[in-house]
């Protein structure tokens, strides 16, 4: 049975009916930024909510498609999907099991069982917590929920860039991090059906580069590791339907390094007042790390996640901070 593709009408619909407490996120342009990276900057910021990340759009419109399904529900999540999920769970009374690595940044867990899911920590990364999910779901018949294959997720976070396009002045090009793919895919189909000329970029860590290199090949390439501080887009095993969702709706995907990760997180404290997490931060990175490709035009960002702990906080801006 052929998985649905994402439907610009049920973005739509996103859009008016999601959790108002995720939608109508501020965007302006930041111009202490702008003249720093040579183009016109225009912030996007998604970690002014409860969950301080852009997740509860998607994951609330997957769980409003449930209506009249009781099944348990059964997750992985290195950690922001899983406090979406755990939220719009929660308000719709239903029970969820998440499946994080056994090295998930601890604020990101300590959240997802705050808002009432059950967190079973397993594996040496996201992909290995993936996998004992799905074998879990099997075993108890209860519902596998994949971000980046759930195309209500993706239609979700395609609402951001319905907001996008009502900003004042045209955009040149979107720069979105890429782990997943929902955010891209939902975004990427938005834009693209509304203004064909924006440019749209997914951005991964160099470190974890197998949706990068999976979309360029044409050929699904999983690696051996994902080594990135940037935990919310280290993808070693791509999900085939995020890939087929980006044909046709994504312009390229560039790499940032650790370094160019840090830097953009700096960035982003020093010029916006923000702390925002490795992931949260690979757009700003992508947009400083190629200022010929950018110079001079009018770029959105969105920061789409600030969970970082006081330990992460004290070690990454620290230095910057002062």
């Amino acid at each position: 049975m052929p998985v649905r593709r994402v439907r610009l009408e049920l973005i739509e619909r996103a859009a008016a009916t999601i959790d108002p407490v995720f939608r109508q996120t501020p965007q302006f342009v930041s111009e202490t930024l702008s003249a720093e990276l040579g183009c016109r900057v225009v912030c996007k910021i998604e970690t002014l909510n409860p969950l301080r990340c852009f997740k509860g759009r998607g994951t609330d419109f997957f769980v409003q498609s449930l209506v009249g399904k009781t099944e348990r529900l059964i997750c992985a999540s290195a950690g922001n999907f899983g406090q979406g999920m755990a939220y719009a769970a929660r308000k719709a009374g239903r029970k969820l099991e998440i499946f994080a690595a056994e090295n998930a940044n601890p604020l990101k867990v300590e959240r997802m069982r705050a808002l009432g899911a059950e967190v079973r920590l397993r594996g040496s990364d996201f992909d290995a917590a993936k996998q004992a999910a799905r074998e879990h779901a099997e075993k108890t018949g209860g519902r596998f929920v994949e971000d980046g294959r759930e195309p209500e997720v993706a239609e979700g976070a395609g609402t951001i860039g319905v907001e996008l396009l009502h900003f004042v002045e045209t955009l040149d090009a979107v720069v979105l991090p890429l782990g997943n793919g929902a955010l891209l895919a939902g975004i990427g189909h938005w834009v693209k059906s509304k203004t064909p000329q924006t440019q749209v970029y997914g951005v991964c860590a160099a470190g974890a580069p197998a949706m990068e290199h999976s979309w360029r090949s044409g050929t699904l390439t999983s690696t051996e590791s994902a080594a990135t501080i940037a935990d919310g887009i280290a993808v070693r095993v791509p999900v085939p339907e995020a890939l087929e969702e980006l044909k046709g709706v994504v312009d390229d995907i560039l790499l940032v390094s650790e370094e160019q990760i840090l830097a953009a997180m700096r960035l982003a404290y020093a010029h916006l007042g923000l702390v925002v997490e490795p992931a949260g931060a690979a757009g700003l990175a992508a947009v400083a790390a190629e200022p010929d490709r950018f110079a001079g035009r009018t770029v959105a960002v969105p920061f789409c996640g600030g969970n970082v702990t006081a330990e992460q906080a004290r070690m990454w801006f620290g230095q910057g901070a002062e």
